[in-house]
């Protein structure tokens, strides 16, 4: 049986390695924090009495693996497969940013320098068959780093603090090797639009208040999921029909 030319077979693998990558996610979360190995000696003996499944972590993972399948498909070569690949291995890394930015308002250098590394290897990857794309790749990681850096200095300018996080600056660097020039402005511009949104509602409903720091990692990881499902072309016109109110036309 196939869906969208893919044997049911690698959608059942893909949803077991996405539960077992999505508890060791779990395991993650609470040892980047504190500054520990992730894998380490210890991993067996601690993990094993601290043992507790974390079933939305888990099935989200699962989920999240195998409509990338169904997205991105199976190739015949690995070249072919990058795409997949590296979004199946990214995964787990956002979901890390995603809750322990939210939980700590934190994102790990580890975590963020593990993204840069597995980035540089793929944009190496994808210079075997072009040079093109690892220039447009090394051009999204200065842009991705660079426009946020531009926004976290004008803030310690104009209003004495931070606009936002140096641990942001470094994660939108990693992702635009990922990502390239033009898909890291599109999440760049769909993280802020979230953002906006989220906090308005988070304001209003007093879940959180006016003084009270909105960590932006979580923005970056939906927009940064957004931009792995939904085509490039698809999420500009929708950026340009909201930011010209209905006049842009295609």
């Amino acid at each position: 049986m196939y869906f969208n030319d893919v044997h049911i077979l690698y959608y059942v693998i893909v949803a077991i390695l996405g539960l077992i990558v999505g508890q060791i996610v779990d395991w993650a979360n609470k040892r980047l924090p504190e500054y520990k190995k992730v894998f380490s000696k210890d991993i067996i003996s601690v993990y094993k009495i601290n043992f507790k499944p974390n079933y939305i972590i888990m099935f989200l993972t699962a989920v999240i693996y195998v409509t990338l399948v169904y997205i991105y498909g199976v190739k015949d070569t690995i070249i072919g497969n990058l795409d997949l690949i590296k979004f199946l291995i990214l995964t787990p890394m956002l979901l890390s940013v995603f809750v322990i930015d939210f939980k700590l308002q934190i994102i790990p250098n580890r975590l963020n320098l593990t993204i840069f590394e597995v980035g540089f290897i793929f944009a190496f990857l994808y210079g075997l068959s072009s040079v093109a794309i690892t220039i447009n790749m090394l051009l999204g990681m200065v842009a991705g780093g660079g426009i946020f850096l531009v926004i976290t200095l004008l803030g310690g300018i104009f209003y004495g603090k931070e606009a936002m996080g140096f641990g942001d600056v470094k994660l939108m660097g990693a992702l635009g090797l990922f990502f390239g020039l033009s898909n890291i402005i599109i999440i760049t511009l769909v993280s802020f639009l979230i953002g906006a949104i989220l906090s308005i509602v988070l304001l209003v409903t007093k879940l959180k208040k006016s003084d009270e720091y909105i960590p932006f990692g979580p923005f970056i990881v939906i927009a940064t999921f957004i931009s792995m499902y939904v085509p490039f072309e698809q999420i500009k016109t929708i950026l340009m029909q909201i930011f010209t109110l209905g006049m842009y036309h295609t």
